[in-house]
């Protein structure tokens, strides 16, 4: 068992929550997961809690405030399969795809990973909670688990197969003195006082009495007697005999007592509703809504509301008059496509393809996230992007006017600001793919300084073309022999060549249109593969690009990382090879990420180098010779380690982590370095009592001298920026903290030419 206060899981930084203009502390993270596929519904003492595939929240029933519970502050982890909750008290089991448990009660969540750990044959997965006092009944895909709330540990497991054999259980209930378990067997019940692992203790009632022999889906006790789902029909138990309670022919999805009434979740086709019946079966009411219970899963009844549990919307209450809906603001879906982010906003392609650049079909679309909003685009909204699957490339437009989104297999599209949408494919150069005539594959866009697009036509015969910005287009051929003419990221340097990944082992491209783009008569390339005298790659699967601070090229493989620094000289006579980089962690030192498939690169304020890989984040120094951080599930919030695509905000030094389970971020200390800093920024400030975390300096010179110092000019610490940031943790150079006062910020760059001040105020007890 182990324990955990909640709080903000720091993995390099132990920070309290203290926010100015909605910016997390440096070292903390959030979570940015959908919450629109609700599960289940449960409630504890004045609060409503919801779960999703991926996370859960909760709902505070006296003012609607809606709070996150993930990774990043404290879940032990992402993909939930139920939660069950104590009636009427204020312990919350919930229960995760991989058999693990927390026990959230109060201001504590108690992680038990007994299940999950047992090295034990079969499906351990958990379908339902049933808590009865101080028990925790888990049907899974074996038997029962029980959980002991008080002491949190396992107490028993019960095996009730036919035989004593392994069997799934679906539900469990009870009433006075009697067990109930719904089975893929049937329905099966003990007397409480029997000894319950003893599969002869208990008694298969399917199939006798008047209830049906088979599997029952669902089941609930009201009034010391047992409802029972099988085949969409509601069964009653009566005594020892069985009858129809309720039947209209649509599919029940779920059976639920609350508040003395037995509420149905029903679809039918397309549509969805919630039936409270009677504990006779009588129809109380059918409450139903077009939008809000389209596919409903679980509905309960709780201070006079319903709250419903639905799988497309997300969650709802009804009081009777109103449907009200209850959302965290999030992504529509998962999303595992490339990122950018310019001015401040997170653009998030939410389409892919498999690992044999396969399309998926994926109709999710585009994302943004802006002030702390998210936005989306997709079928959903627009009926004019429903051609639009797999969107695998983004290039937002500097001027804030609109962004370009490529589909592998719908061509390319372009939405104003103003949600106007082009769709350039048959009607534009845009080629089909040369073995799919009616597949309009668009991997990769990049804008160069003049905003000209530059577009990655995969499939096709001239596969690199170009939007220059006065609306004609350009194509190019590329002089290499390429498998299914594969291209995909395009990376522009500062000599303006084009840097273009080639999919399918086929290694990476360089391009250098000459003095203009219109003239094929100057136009250079290189190819570049593993070996010596072929560009010297690590591997010919190259995954991702990123350019640094100093123009140079890094290059991500399936087998590591090699370094193009000699970018001038690349289509050159003389050519310039990739060199491969040596890391120094602890004592060893090897080639960098040999052994790791390099996912993604993002450089940082600091010319830092975040990479991604099947196996978690790491964050390298500028010249990759120093691991900094090392994130991955087991150090840190992470949610998964199959990290996909990273992106940093250079104004605030979040990093954004798009993984396997969804996205999420941490607040790096570095930011991008503007021409001229007119503005420093502290924060917190003032910094409050009490307060132990790390204080951010944020606008001051490039790599600049940071100096605290006391009104009078003693100096109290000195550090350098990364970037355009500095942090500080309010101690001085003995690491005692400073007392309460003001004290001043004085920035300066390496050659002392810019010199800024600004002021921090501590109030200590």
């Amino acid at each position: 068992m182990q324990q955990r206060i909640l709080a903000f899981y720091c993995a390099a930084l132990t920070i309290p929550f203290v926010s100015l203009a909605q910016l997390q502390p440096i070292g903390q993270w959030r979570d940015h997961l959908p919450y629109q596929q609700v599960t289940s519904v449960t409630y504890t003492t004045g609060k409503v809690w919801a779960a999703t595939p991926y996370s859960l929240f909760s709902v505070d029933v006296a003012d609607n405030t809606i709070e996150r519970w993930s990774r990043t502050n404290g879940l032990a982890e992402t993909g939930i399969s139920t939660i069950g909750a104590e009636p009427n008290g204020q312990r919350l089991v919930i229960a995760y795809n991989n058999s693990n448990i927390d026990v959230l009660v109060e201001d504590r969540i108690i992680n038990i990973n007994s299940l999950k750990n047992a090295a034990i044959a079969g499906d351990k997965s958990i379908k339902t909670v049933f808590i009865d006092q101080q028990l925790a009944y888990l049907a899974t895909g074996i038997g029962i688990v029980v959980i002991n709330l008080d002491k949190y540990e396992i107490k028993d497991t019960y095996i009730i197969g036919a035989g004593g054999t392994k069997v799934a259980i679906n539900a469990v209930t009870s009433t006075a003195n009697v067990i109930y378990a719904a089975t893929s067997e049937g329905l099966k019940k003990a007397p409480t006082n029997a000894n319950l692992a003893d599969f002869r203790n208990w008694q298969l009632v399917s199939g006798s009495n008047g209830l049906p022999a088979g599997n029952v889906q669902a089941l609930a006790s009201i009034q010391n007697n047992v409802v029972a789902v099988r085949n969409d029909t509601l069964w009653l138990q009566n005594g020892s005999t069985w009858s129809v309670l309720y039947r209209d022919g649509w599919t029940i999805r779920n059976c639920t007592v609350s508040a003395n009434k037995i509420l149905l979740s029903e679809t039918n086709n397309n549509t969805g509703r919630i039936v409270v019946l009677t504990p006779t079966g009588s129809t109380e009411q059918t409450i139903q809504d077009a939008q809000l219970t389209a596919a409903p899963r679980q509905a309960i009844l709780y201070q006079n509301e319903y709250f419903i549990a639905d799988t497309l919307t997300g969650l709802s209450n009804y009081s009777g008059a109103a449907f009200n809906r209850l959302l965290p603001d999030a992504p529509p879906s998962v999303a595992t496509g490339p990122m950018q982010v310019l001015h401040n906003t997170l653009w998030v392609t939410a389409g892919s393809v498999n690992a044999n650049w396969d399309p998926l079909n994926n109709k999710n679309g585009l994302f943004a996230f802006a002030n702390n909003n998210w936005d989306y685009y997709n079928n959903n909204r627009f009926s004019k992007l429903d051609s639009l699957t797999d969107l695998v490339a983004v290039a937002a437009d500097p001027a804030g006017e609109s962004v370009w989104a490529g589909s592998f297999g719908g061509g390319l599209v372009n939405i104003k600001k103003d949600n106007s949408i082009t769709i350039f494919k048959q009607n534009s150069p845009i080629q089909p793919a040369y073995f799919n005539s009616k597949s309009y594959r668009v991997s990769g866009l990049a804008l160069d300084a003049d905003n000209n697009l530059w577009v990655a036509n995969y499939g096709g015969l001239n596969p690199v073309l170009v939007k220059k910005a006065d609306g004609s287009w350009q194509s190019f051929i590329i002089p290499f022999s390429l498998t299914e003419q594969a291209v995909s990221q395009i990376v522009i340097d500062d000599n303006n060549q084009k840097w273009i990944v080639l999919p399918k082992g086929n290694g990476l491209a360089c391009f250098n249109h000459g003095q203009t783009i219109d003239n094929p008569a100057d136009d250079q390339w290189k190819f570049y593969r593993s070996g010596k005298g072929n560009g010297n790659l690590p591997d010919n699967d190259v995954r991702c690009i990123a350019k640094d601070k100093n123009n140079f090229i890094w290059v991500g493989t399936a087998k590591g990382i090699g370094v193009i620094q000699c970018t001038q000289q690349a289509v050159t006579n003389n050519g310039c090879e990739a060199v491969l980089p040596i890391v120094q962690q602890d004592n060893f030192a090897g080639y960098l990420f040999s052994d790791e498939q390099v996912q993604t690169i993002a450089v940082d304020g600091a010319d830092r180098k975040w990479v991604g890989t099947q196996n978690g984040v790491w964050l390298l120094s500028p010249d990759a010779g120093k691991v900094i951080y090392r994130f991955t599930e087991s150090t840190s919030p992470l949610l998964s380690n199959d990290v996909k695509q990273i992106a940093i905000d250079g104004k605030t030094g979040e990093v954004f982590f798009a993984t396997a389970k969804g996205i999420c971020s941490f607040r790096s200390t570095a930011t991008e370095t503007t021409e001229t800093n007119s503005e420093v920024l502290v924060f917190p400030n003032p910094v409050p009592p009490g307060y132990t975390g790390t204080i951010a300096i944020r606008g001051v010179a490039s790599n600049g001298i940071v100096k605290i110092t006391e009104l009078n000019g003693r100096l109290v610490y000195q550090t350098k920026a990364a970037g355009s940031q500095a942090v500080w943790n309010g101690k001085d150079y003995n690491g005692r903290s400073v007392s309460s006062g003001v004290y001043l910020v004085l920035t300066s760059d390496e050659a002392h030419q810019q010199k800024l001040v600004t002021k921090i105020v501590f109030i200590q007890k």
